[in-house]
This record gives C-alpha cells, sequence and structure tokens, in this order.
C-alpha cells in the first residue's frame, strides 16, 4: 500500500539538506506533494540560518557534505533544540555511522536511494510522534509529582526515551536523577536490557578505569581474574555515568573515545570490543564551569550534552511533596509489614514550606525517621518539626554511617601500626590482600602514617 494511500493532506515544515541540488529538488517534489511545506538549504551553515527563521518541525539531512558534515549539523542543531527531530540520509554509510548518528539524536537513519513511501512515512511518523507514544500514564511509575516543573519534564523525557540519543541530567543532589535515567531506560527499546548505573566520583581513579572498560587476567596487581567492565554488563542496555563531574582528566579522553567508536578497549589488552550501550549521565555540578576551569574536556561535554534535561529542586515543585511524603509511609510500611501510618494536616503543610536542602533524599530521610519514632497512628507537627532540626539532609543512610566508622577504624589502626600493614591488617582480624583492598576502597595510603625518620 503506498503512502498516499493511508495519508491524505499531512501538515508541517520539513528542511531538507543535502549539497546534491537534484536531491533537493526531488525530495521537496514529495514533500509538497504529501502536504508538507518544504524548505531547502544547501549546506550545513545556510540550514542553521533557516531554521532559526522558518522553525522547521523536523529537519532531514544527508550524511556527507563539504564543509559541515551531517553528524556536526545534528549537533548544533541540538545544542539550540534538543528535541528536534532529524532524519539522517547517507548513499555510503556504514554500520558505525548509523551508531554515531543515533547516538547524537537523529530519529531514523536511511540509506539512499531512499523509496519515496519509504521516506515519506518516517517523515510523517517523526513530524507526528503522538500517533506513536504511550499515554496511558505508566511512564517512570517511581517518578511521583502533579506540578507542572515535573510534568513538563516527564513530557520531555518520554520523547527521547523513544530512541538512542544520548541524554545528560542535570540537578542537585537527592533530586531523582537516577530515577529520571531508570525512566527513560523502561520506556526505551532497550527496557528488555540491563540497565547499570555507576557513580564516578565515589570509585577510585584506578579503579573506575577497570570497572567501566573491564580488564584481562594479569592487567594489573590482583588482576586475578578477567573482568568484563559496566560497558559490556551493559551491552544492548543503557548505562548511567552518575556525577561525571567528577570523572578524573585522564578517563575522560577514553571515555570519549568509547563514544566516538563505540568500542571498548580493557585494561591490559589489545584488541577493542565493539559496544550497543546508550549513555545517561548526570552530574550535580556546573559542567560549564568546569570546562572553563579546565576541568572537565569540552569536547566529551558537548558528546554527553546532547539532550539535557534538568531536575527541579523539592522546594520548586512543593505541592509535589504531600504525594512523595504519601508515597514513602506506604513503601516503608510495606517494608517493614507494618500498619501505614499518616501526617496530621499541619505537620503535612510543614513539610510543605520547607526549603528541603537535600531534596527528595532528605524527605525520605524525615519520612523514615518519623514513622520510626511515632507510636501512633498519627505523625504529628511536633516530631515533624524535630526530624527536621535534626537535619536529616546530613544524616547519613546506614551504609555510609558504617563507611564512615570503617574508614575511621582503618585510620586509627594504621595510625597505632605507624602505619604497618601487616600489623595493621594482625589487629583489623583480615589478611594483607584483603586489608589493601579496604585501604583502596578508602583511598588510604598507608605510608601517610609513617613517623618521618629523624635524620639526625
Amino acid at each position: 500500500m503506498a503512502f498516499s494511500d493511508v495519508v491524505d493532506v499531512m501538515e508541517g515544515r520539513v528542511l531538507v539538506v543535502d549539497d546534491d541540488v537534484d536531491m533537493l529538488n526531488l525530495l521537496s517534489n514529495w514533500l509538497s506533494g504529501a502536504g508538507f511545506e518544504a524548505h531547502t538549504a544547501s549546506a550545513g551553515a545556510e540550514a542553521l540560518s533557516s531554521i532559526s527563521q522558518d522553525r522547521p518541525d523536523i529537519v532531514v539531512t544527508d550524511l556527507f557534505m563539504e564543509g559541515m558534515d551531517g553528524l556536526e549539523l545534528v549537533s548544533e542543531i541540538h545544542r539550540a533544540n534538543p528535541l528536534m527531530p532529524v532524519i539522517m540520509l547517507s548513499g555510503q554509510a556504514n554500520i558505525p555511522d548509523a551508531v554515531r548518528a543515533t547516538h547524537l539524536g537523529t530519529a531514523a537513519f536511511l540509506t539512499k536511494p531512499v523509496a519515496k513511501d519509504a521516506f515519506l512515512t518516517e517523515v510523517q511518523r517523526h513530524i507526528h510522534p503522538s500517533a506513536g507514544t504511550s499515554t496511558d500514564g505508566s511512564f517512570g511509575k517511581n517518578l511521583v509529582f502533579q506540578s507542572s516543573e515535573m510534568a513538563e519534564l516527564t513530557e520531555q523525557a518520554m520523547l527521547v526515551a523513544q530512541g538512542d540519543i544520548t541524554v545528560f541530567i542535570h540537578g542537585e543532589t537527592g533530586t531523582g536523577k537516577e530515577v529520571l535515567a531508570r525512566a527513560i531506560h523502561d520506556a526505551s527499546p532497550r527496557s528488555g536490557h540491563p540497565f547499570i548505573g555507576v557513580n564516578c566520583g565515589a570509585i577510585p581513579e584506578q579503579l573506575l578505569e577497570s570497572e567501566l572498560f573491564g580488564h584481562e587476567k594479569g592487567a594489573f596487581t590482583g588482576a586475578n581474574t578477567k573482568h568484563e567492565g559496566l560497558f559490556l554488563a551493559a551491552d544492548g542496555g543503557t548505562l548511567f555515568l552518575d556525577e561525571i563531574g567528577d570523572m578524573p582528566l585522564g578517563l575522560q579522553v577514553k571515555l570519549l573515545r568509547v563514544l566516538q567508536d563505540f568500542e571498548v578497549r580493557p585494561v591490559g589488552s589489545v584488541r577493542s570490543v565493539p559496544i550497543n550501550v546508550r549513555i545517561v549521565s548526570a552530574t550535580h555540578n556546573n559542567l560549564e564551569q568546569l570546562v572553563e576551569a579546565g576541568e572537565f574536556r569540552e569536547d566529551l561535554y558537548y558528546r554527553l550534552n546532547v539532550v539535557p534535561l534538568t531536575m527541579p529542586r523539592l522546594a520548586q515543585r512543593p505541592e509535589d511533596i504531600p504525594l512523595l511524603a504519601e508515597h514513602f509511609l506506604t513503601e516503608l510500611a510495606e517494608r517493614a509489614k507494618a500498619k501505614k501510618k499518616r501526617f496530621a494536616p499541619e505537620a503535612i503543610s510543614y513539610l510543605a514550606a520547607a526549603q528541603w536542602p537535600g531534596n527528595i533524599r532528605q524527605l525520605r530521610n524525615v519520612v523514615e525517621l518519623c514513622l520510626t519514632l511515632t507510636k501512633g497512628d498519627i505523625i504529628p507537627l511536633s516530631m515533624v518539626k524535630t526530624a527536621l532540626r535534626d537535619k536529616p539532609a546530613q544524616m547519613k543512610t546506614p551504609k555510609d554511617a558504617k563507611a564512615d566508622f570503617e574508614k575511621n577504624y582503618l585510620e586509627s589502626v594504621l595510625k597505632i601500626t605507624n602505619g604497618n600493614v601487616a600489623n595493621a591488617a594482625k589487629i583489623a582480624g583480615r589478611n594483607r590482600t584483603e586489608f589493601y583492598k579496604l585501604l583502596n576502597a578508602y583511598e588510604l595510603d598507608a605510608a601517610s602514617f609513617r613517623a618521618p625518620k629523624d635524620d639526625n
């Protein structure tokens, strides 16, 4: 069945970019005949000017052009219009070109010569995405909100979830960046494959490379077995790089190479392994400031920041606080298999008016503390005030508290033994290998605890 048999008259502006005049005329005639308003440009710079003037709904561009090529054009388009759909055409493309184009945010990649019906169908599908978008409200089941800020953010996230475009999430600590990243994964075609998250600031530099890219057996001291790494573990799925702003510069270079070639080379290997992974990154830092300070690579920033999404602070969405508090009460009661409690009305009002420097994470800690310390079924205002005075944003989870205790204990043992690892390990009841792993995990150097030698 031909495209014209199922579509009468379409609407929408399409910008076609190609340095081949014959191809420009052919595609624009097809589009005009199907009811679209067609605009043309023969170069990337001309296309960018046309976008600002004509405001097209979709861009169709050739991959190989003189001057600015199609990949560069996509990057430039998405800096100002991150959700602009772009269809890429190429007569000599290979699979790596298609993969790069997809991760840069192209809606479709078509090989020339392209059939008229196939071309018009792709244009129609991406210029009117509502026809293929789910409206059942199932996106992000753990995203709890009723605010307009979150509704707008969720709408953007639903759109980008449909493809492989690289997403960057900015937001303060505790705003729920990983929850949004997982929602994007779950709503994407990759949902049947792994979602793997890694905190780039929580792992020492010497271990992070191995954790991300893997290593061969014997690649370094302690590498007793082969390790595939998180990129390969997430193959087919999504890799969430949290706190990307804390990644050391040396690793930034290697990550950029992976994003350019979609291959990883494990530590100690001479061979690269192809990967198929969608990247979602996040940070609470201002990456633009880090770039200006020379602490983050500009080319990597633009590679990651294809579609920027911003998680609002909890104080910016006060109408969501009662919903979130109710959500946490239900979740915590189910986990404890206990009777659900509820907040007194004045307690909820107090929660909604608080500033929440720790954002959603702080709110959850407050709810958990109130739930634990309240004996009756109603959590009173006085309990909420007490919990907030205790500054739950700074209260540590059991895991964090244990980590702090363990680090302090290791430091104390090293001080007692004057940095002697063998003696310190005996006191701690660990063998030397285990003890060294603990030291590496907490970035402790035994030598720094040794008393300076007296030269006299």
